[in-house]
């Protein structure tokens, strides 16, 4: 009976351990995905939403959009750490604290937005030589 309880205290420990590491590893994908410029760009994703909504509702509402980040977070920071160790996060963490980080994090949604319509204009292109060819 002894050693089933310790057993189980064992576990126990074993698990909050374990927790406390997952809850720090999540902690570094959030503040990652944030020092990205992900989270100026929910912002602004937020206000171009809202400005339908009328002057004297706009602070509920943006009280209660901003309120939605955390879960989106969450759910980005699982599909990071599928991909990424928490080693990994750490040096994207350390990288987007450096100069160049800062400056890829600040152009990279122009960049991003740039890159689908150069990516669409060849997908037409080669629509076209696909049709050419049937």
């Amino acid at each position: 009976m002894k050693k089933l309880l310790l057993l189980c205290l064992f576990v126990i420990g074993l698990t909050t351990q374990m927790q406390a590491q997952d809850d720090a590893f999540k902690t570094e994908t959030i503040e990652f995905i944030k020092l990205t410029g992900a989270g100026s760009a929910f912002e602004n994703a937020i206000g171009q939403i809202g400005a339908m909504v009328p002057e004297a509702k706009k602070k509920g509402y943006r009280q209660e959009a901003l309120g939605t980040l955390d879960g989106l977070y969450g759910k980005m920071a699982d599909l990071y750490m599928k991909e990424f160790t928490q080693s990994e996060i750490k040096e994207l963490v350390a990288f987007y604290n450096t100069d160049l980080g800062k400056k890829l994090a600040e152009k990279q949604l122009g960049l991003t937005q740039q890159a689908m319509m150069l990516g669409q204009s060849w997908g037409i292109e080669v629509q076209g030589i696909a049709q050419k060819h049937m």
